[in-house]
């Protein structure tokens, strides 16, 4: 009897199995790779701030400082959103996973993709939550501030001011 696992279609099979695997590797690599990120683009909008010419009074921000922003916000998103996920993240042995958290349930009850939420939950029905609180805020506000720093460099490109 043939295998009706989608692994075992030919070349459909094949990129989904590179693509879930591309995105585990994102996820696990994310909550190392931001601080380089964000690093990064910390340190490009320091260099555009110290070029900026003197006086003139303020300005708004040109659509290159409005683009590091975006990325450095995704960049924060991603990799909040990378710890949260892989909180309560056990890959030998599932049923241990709240122990190995030191969180006071048996097995884990909820596991949710937005917003982040892995609880090991008792038998008498009190749950644990295994994600930090900070993941949830730092995922939402990076999401929107990245949206919207976005829609800001498209818009200063729009009229001109984009450097």
């Amino acid at each position: 009897m043939p295998d009706a696992s989608p692994r075992n279609h030919g070349l459909a099979g094949a990129v989904r199995s590179s693509v879930e695997s591309f995105l585990f590797l994102a996820l696990v690599l994310a909550p190392f790779l931001t601080p380089l990120v964000v690093a990064a683009t910390a340190l490009a909008l320091g260099v555009r701030a110290h070029r900026r010419e003197t006086g003139g009074g303020r300005r708004l921000p040109d659509a290159g400082s409005c683009a590091l922003v975006a990325v450095m916000a995704g960049a924060v998103a991603l990799g909040a959103y990378a710890v949260g996920v892989t909180s309560g993240f056990f890959v030998l042995d599932p049923d241990q996973m709240c122990a190995a958290e030191g969180a006071p349930g048996e097995y884990v009850v909820t596991r949710m993709t937005l917003p982040v939420s892995v609880q090991c939950v008792t038998e008498e029905g009190a749950g644990t939550e295994l994600v930090p609180a900070w993941v949830n805020p730092a995922v939402f506000g990076g999401i929107v501030l990245g949206a919207s720093a976005s829609v800001a460099a498209v818009t200063q490109r729009l009229r001109g001011t984009g450097n």
